[in-house]
């Protein structure tokens, strides 16, 4: 498959990751009574991301995450020359699934994406539970790690093949379940960006820990696994191995 139709498809993923995943935070957590909550949204991520594993995994890896490509090239499954044309795809879906969702939200009477947070991931007196730019640090390093350790599993063509997808999600879903508290779980850049400008203000000011921290957990992430099966050669393979 050729670059441009891979990061057409790398677009659209993120697109809908973001648009699933925070629009059910924007949207639908917050009703008293009928609200989905932590656990919904957590649950919104996980199925996006499964959805979408199967439905473009073949294309592009469905990788629709920078901290994954990174990831994945640190851990020779993605080629580097592939790594920045693909996260200039995500970003733009990220952002082009912010500037809908913010359409779509304020068309309710109060919107307001600054004092509610616009689902943005933030640190400090920006973290959902209070919790220092450490805590976070750490939880995103740890949380991103384990993401891509799981794909690459998941991935590997030692596993059962046509099951890559429901266990990618289901982490992605873990991951979430533990982390919102936290950061309100970024473990991917394109994801922060996306709703971070339309909030405007203290999530763009934070934007940078959520490219450089999971980032750097997906390359340790990667890196480990590449460790644990040293003894065979890397394959290097656009779609990430993905199943």
């Amino acid at each position: 498959m050729n670059l441009g139709k891979r990061m057409a498809a790398e677009l659209f993923g993120t697109f809908w990751l973001v648009l699933g995943g925070c629009g059910s935070a924007v949207l639908a957590a917050g009703f008293p009574e009928l609200g989905i909550g932590f656990a919904g949204v957590a649950l919104a991520f996980g199925l996006t991301l499964l959805t979408m594993c199967y439905a473009i995994g073949h294309i592009s890896g469905c990788h629709i995450n920078p901290a994954v490509t990174c990831g994945l090239a640190a851990g020779g499954r993605f080629p580097l020359k592939d790594v920045i044309p693909y996260i200039v795809a995500q970003v733009i879906g990220g952002l082009v699934a912010g500037a809908v969702l913010y359409v779509i939200a304020s068309g309710k009477a109060g919107f307001d994406p600054v004092g509610g947070g616009f689902a943005s991931n933030g640190f400090g007196a920006h973290s959902p539970g209070g919790y220092s730019m450490t805590a976070a640090a750490v939880c995103e390093i740890v949380m991103t790690g384990f993401f891509i350790f799981i794909i690459m599993g998941a991935t590997h063509r030692s596993a059962p093949v046509g099951f890559a997808g429901i266990a990618i999600g289901l982490a992605l879903t873990l991951i979430h379940l533990v982390s919102i508290p936290v950061t309100n779980t970024s473990v991917n850049p394109a994801r922060s960006t996306g709703v971070a400008f339309f909030q405007g203000g203290w999530a763009v000011e934070q934007l940078w820990f959520f490219w450089v921290i999971p980032i750097i957990g997906g390359i340790i992430g990667g890196l480990i696994y590449r460790y644990l099966w040293s003894d065979r050669p890397a394959q290097p393979d656009i779609r990430g191995d993905r199943a």
